[in-house]
């Protein structure tokens, strides 16, 4: 290598690291000029870091580990996701049915909060406000979804048995959490009816906060329905909060686990119930193999961000 290249890759390096120091100096300042505000944001940073950043950044370690919470970590390097990929079969069928739940209840649960919001925002106040706790209110109750087994019960006490053996269309009971024909939906409706919640409350706030001069005006540039007007004035003035919405959906859906485990029992049969959150919770709450339950963790965290990753993409805004 010449003296002029070494020369010219030097003062590179050198330029490189002149603009890198400017920038950390514009940093400093910057934070020094609103240091109230961080100064305000720092008990959820804390927190954030504390409870979210460290347990990930802590599972991602453990990930290349044997940990069985007794004994110190014994590192393994890759050896636990080759196990996964190669050696784990009930994983992958937690891959597939988790991807099941996620791209049926994420998207339709979307647009279910969408539309329903778009319908309430229509009504009377006071009816309003009364639909808008009826919608939210499955949310609020973590455990709330236990009355799906009384109606699914797989006896004749059981609602939906005792109806349809009442009108004669059944004669014996169907087994409904526990018979793979049935209980893979049972699992989505019920799903999709929990699911209207975060979204379905940003949307409800982002319809009132609509400029509704850009209506008006849309009437006079010839705007002829409400469909009309909510694709080409509502939507677009709602992008900020479609894309939290579509985050917080998604990112719900990947995270199922205790409504099959509740419902369907653990495991279920023939793994249709099975994903990958209950996976996580055999490995790492029955079978105390920490360091694999945290790379099944650390997966799924990372399918998520990409998930979002393409979310943002797709409904990114112009601002």
């Amino acid at each position: 290598m010449s003296t002029q290249t070494l020369t010219n890759q030097t003062e590179i390096k050198q330029s490189k690291f002149k603009l890198w120091k400017a920038d950390v100096k514009h940093t400093v300042s910057e934070m020094k000029k609103n240091k109230v505000s961080y100064l305000m944001m720092a008990p959820f940073l804390t927190l954030f870091c504390l409870f979210t950043v460290l347990p990930i950044l802590s599972s991602m370690v453990l990930s290349f580990t044997y940990f069985n919470m007794l004994e110190i970590p014994e590192w393994r390097g890759l050896y636990n996701y080759v196990r996964l990929f190669l050696e784990d079969d009930i994983f992958l069928i937690a891959i597939k049915n988790t991807l099941v739940f996620a791209f049926l209840t994420g998207p339709v649960s979307y647009l279910l909060c969408f539309v329903f919001a778009w319908f309430i925002n229509e009504l009377t106040p006071k009816i309003r406000a009364f639909m808008t706790l009826v919608f939210y209110a499955p949310s609020m109750c973590t455990s709330i979804y236990v009355i799906w087994t009384y109606i699914f019960d797989g006896d004749s006490y059981g609602l939906a048995n005792a109806y349809l053996m009442k009108l004669n269309i059944i004669d014996t009971p169907i087994q409904w959490l526990t018979d793979v024909n049935y209980n893979v939906g049972i699992i989505i409706m019920i799903q999709l009816w929990l699911s209207l919640g975060t979204s379905f409350l940003a949307f409800m706030a982002g319809f009132k906060s609509l400029d509704h001069s850009l209506c008006e005006a849309g009437a006079i540039d010839g705007i002829k329905n409400r469909f009309q007007e909510l694709v080409y004035i509502t939507i677009p003035q709602m992008k900020n909060i479609l894309l939290f919405g579509a985050v917080m959906q998604i990112s719900s859906a990947f995270a199922v686990g205790p409504v099959p485990m509740a419902l369907g029992g653990f495991p279920s049969t023939d793994y249709s119930l099975h994903t990958v959150m209950v996976h996580i919770y055999d490995y790492g709450q029955v079978r105390y193999e920490m360091g694999y339950a945290s790379a099944i963790a650390f997966l799924l965290c990372l399918a998520m961000i990409g998930t979002n990753k393409v979310i943002q993409k797709l409904l990114k805004t112009n601002d």
